[in-house]
């Protein structure tokens, strides 16, 4: 049973909400919060398993009263948001204070909020799973980056494997493999400048992107795209807000945007990215086909469109809920790109990177803190 508390100033949206979760059988509403300050003292008194947390609200608004529950009690939370740039502005900041999930309010109204019920209650069963612990994100500022005080403990490491050894390595035995730094990848001999790197991400992805592309030098030889699943809007706040605290630059993407090294490309939401050589090198080439399943950006159709750059590529798969991405990947290997994952005991949700993972055609599963260098390695290698 997920015993969820429900934090929003609107009575609808607390009315609407608590029906929902009153009508599942897995579900028990334990109260609901008018504020911030009323959901942080309802969350110490019933130590609910899962916070719906409005960001606009009196008294004590969303942001405030994430930062104090994640410090003093932490749990997963859901935001709430809207689609206004104060929204999404939001939403993001609080992705990275440790909000696992957000609901968009569409067009910035609860009206709609009871047609996409599936998708609220698929994010809040994912979200109750999730083990939340204090948080130690980076500390990051323009132009600096240090880190704060880790207390994760990671498995005991091992060798890594080679592509090869990958492909013909037991499930299980790549499943449990965190790979050593120390053991440098075999050099393809290829121009660092002739690399690209593809990303995908989704729930939990905000806040790893934080870590990762906050780990890239401003002077990668390369570009970098990543596909992060958010609704239109949201991307563009996160690339702005990336922009802002990393070195590299960071920007949304853009039809027919050159790929330049030391920038970072983010999809932009409702838009599949995909890249395509061009006179001046490599392009982003953006459209709405239909969306994979439901998505749309989708990391399979990027991480598809990038095969044909070969050994050039390097392909990194971080948290998230689903398996996009493990076909792609999968085609990527085969072309002899390479692969790199996020381990399971650093990843919000374990979806994605374990669909990639128990293919066993990941060349290095990594904590989320060393998957930055060795993207850095992978591309100078």
């Amino acid at each position: 049973m997920i015993r969820v508390l429900v934090a929003d100033d609107s009575a609808f949206m607390r009315m609407v909400l608590s029906d929902m979760f009153k009508k599942q059988p897995d579900f028990e509403l334990v109260d609901t919060a008018r504020n911030g300050k009323d959901a942080i003292e309802k969350v110490k008194k019933y130590n609910p398993d899962l916070l719906t947390l409005d960001v606009n609200m009196p008294v004590m608004d969303g942001l405030q009263a994430l930062e104090i529950i994640m410090k003093e009690c932490p749990l997963p939370v859901v935001m709430c948001s809207s689609m206004t740039k104060e929204g999404t502005d939001a939403t993001i900041r609080a992705l990275s204070l440790g909000a696992v999930d957000f609901i968009n309010k569409s067009g910035g109204s609860v009206s709609a909020i009871d047609t996409i019920e599936m998708e609220i209650l698929t994010k809040c069963r994912a979200a109750a799973s999730v083990k939340i612990k204090k948080r130690t994100c980076p500390i990051v500022s323009a132009g600096k980056r240090e880190e704060a005080s880790r207390k994760t403990d990671f498995p005991l490491r091992k060798p890594c494997f080679t592509p090869r050894q990958a492909q013909s390595m037991p499930t299980q035995t790549a499943r449990s493999t965190i790979t050593s730094a120390a053991v440098p990848r075999p050099s393809s001999g290829s121009d660092p400048r002739k690399k690209i790197v593809v990303l995908g991400t989704s729930t939990g992805g905000p806040k790893a992107l934080q870590t990762v592309v906050a780990g890239l030098p401003k002077d990668l030889p390369c570009g970098v795209l990543i596909v992060q699943h958010m609704p239109p809007g949201f991307t563009k706040s996160l690339s702005d807000r990336l922009n802002e605290i990393c070195q590299i630059s960071v920007k949304e993407a853009e039809n027919h945007d050159i790929i330049e090294a030391g920038h970072v490309y983010i999809a932009p939401g409702n838009y599949h990215m995909t890249v395509m050589p061009c006179s001046q090198g490599r392009e982003i080439v953006l459209n709405q086909d239909p969306p994979l399943g439901t998505l749309r950006p989708a990391a399979d159709v990027l991480f598809k469109s990038a095969v044909q750059f070969g050994t050039d590529v390097v392909s990194v798969i971080l948290t998230g809920m689903g398996q996009d991405g493990a076909v792609g990947m999968k085609e990527i290997k085969q072309a002899g790109g390479y692969i790199i994952a996020e381990h399971e005991s650093t990843c919000v949700v374990y979806g994605m990177p374990k669909a990639v993972v128990d293919q066993g055609i990941a060349d290095e599963v990594l904590p989320l803190q060393e998957v930055a260098p060795a993207i850095v390695r992978a591309v100078k290698n």
